[in-house]
C-alpha cells in the first residue's frame, strides 16, 4: 500500500521504535542480533582466522544471492538465471539475512517507480538517515505482491517466505557447532548485523544528496565503499544502477569494481544464465 493513500502521518513521523503490526517480528529480531552482536564483540572481540574465514565466505555467497539474484535477476530482469542456480541464490540471500524474494523485490520496484518522493520505500530525503537506513524495514508496510511482482507471486518464490523463519534461526546457531560460542556470535549474529548495515547503505548513504528537489534522483556512486561491502557485491556503483536501471552491469568502467557482475558474465559463459542486459 502507497503512503500517499492512508491520508495519516508518514510512517518517519512514529517513534522510533514502535514497528508496523506487520513488522513486529522484523523489529524484534533486529533488536535481538543487535543485542547479541554487542555481548558478542565484548565477550570474543576477536574471532580467530577459521571463523573469521567461514563467516566471510558466507557473507560473499550471500551478497551474490541479494545483488544478482534478487536486485539484478527477479526485481529488474536483467538476466534470466538457470532455475537451479537461481534457488540457489535465494537460498543464500535468506540465509544472509536479506528477506524473501516475495518481500525484497516488490519494495525494490516500488523504491524505483517512486525514487526520491514521499512515496519512496526508502528515502533518506523525507525520512531523515536513520529511516532510510534501518526505520523503514520494520515501519513501512509490505509492498503490494498484486501490484509490484505478479511474475513473483509463484510457488517456488513464495514458499520463501515460510521457510525464512527456519533458515534464520540456523543462520544466527549453526555457527556454534562450528566454533562454539565465538563461532555462534561470528558466524551468527555478528555477521549479520554487518551484512545487514553494509546492505542498508545502499538505501542511506547512496541516496544522501540534500537540497534536492522533490522527484530529482539523488542515488550515487561511492568508490571507497566498495571494499567493506562485500555484502553487496558493487551495489556502491548505485547512481549507475539509477541511471541504467535495466542495465545487469552496475560498474559502468573498467575501474568500477563489479563482482556481480563478473558472477553473471560467468554463469553465461557456463550457460547458466541468458537474456543478460547490458
Amino acid at each position: 500500500m502507497d503512503v500517499s493513500a492512508l491520508g495519516q502521518a508518514r510512517p518517519w513521523t512514529l517513534p522510533w521504535w514502535k514497528p508496523s503490526a506487520d513488522n513486529r517480528w522484523t523489529f524484534r529480531y533486529l533488536v535481538s542480533i543487535h543485542l547479541l552482536a554487542l555481548i558478542g564483540i565484548i565477550l570474543f572481540p576477536v574471532p580467530g582466522w577459521r571463523i573469521f574465514l567461514l563467516s566471510l565466505g558466507l557473507i560473499m555467497c550471500g551478497g551474490l544471492g541479494t545483488s544478482a539474484c534478487y536486485h539484478r535477476a527477479l526485481a529488474h530482469r536483467a538476466v534470466k538465471l538457470n532455475w537451479i542456480v537461481e534457488q540457489l541464490l535465494i537460498l543464500c540471500a535468506v540465509f544472509n539475512g536479506s528477506g524473501a524474494p516475495s518481500t525484497w523485490v516488490p519494495n525494490h520496484r516500488n523504491h524505483h517507480a517512486n525514487s526520491d518522493t514521499v512515496d519512496d520505500v526508502s528515502s533518506p530525503r523525507h525520512g531523515g538517515f536513520w529511516w532510510a537506513h534501518l526505520r523503514w524495514v520494520y515501519q513501512w508496510q509490505p509492498s503490494s505482491l498484486k501490484k509490484w511482482v505478479p511474475d513473483i507471486n509463484q510457488p517456488k518464490y513464495l514458499i520463501w517466505a515460510k521457510l525464512q523463519p527456519i533458515l534464520i534461526l540456523l543462520s544466527i546457531f549453526s555457527g556454534y557447532f562450528v566454533g562454539g560460542w565465538k563461532g555462534f556470535f561470528w558466524i551468527g549474529t555478528i555477521r549479520l548485523v554487518y551484512i545487514l548495515h553494509m546492505q542498508m547503505f545502499v538505501n542511506s548513504l547512496l541516496h544522501l544528496k540534500p537540497g534536492l528537489p522533490e522527484g530529482v534522483d539523488s542515488s550515487q556512486n561511492i568508490w571507497w565503499l566498495g571494499p567493506f561491502q562485500v555484502t553487496a557485491w558493487g551495489e556502491n556503483w548505485h547512481g549507475n544502477h539509477h541511471a541504467h536501471p535495466a542495465s545487469a552491469r552496475f560498474g559502468q568502467y573498467w575501474w568500477q569494481v563489479d563482482i556481480g557482475w563478473y558472477a553473471i558474465k560467468a554463469l553465461e559463459f557456463l550457460r547458466l544464465a541468458k537474456n543478460v542486459r547490458t
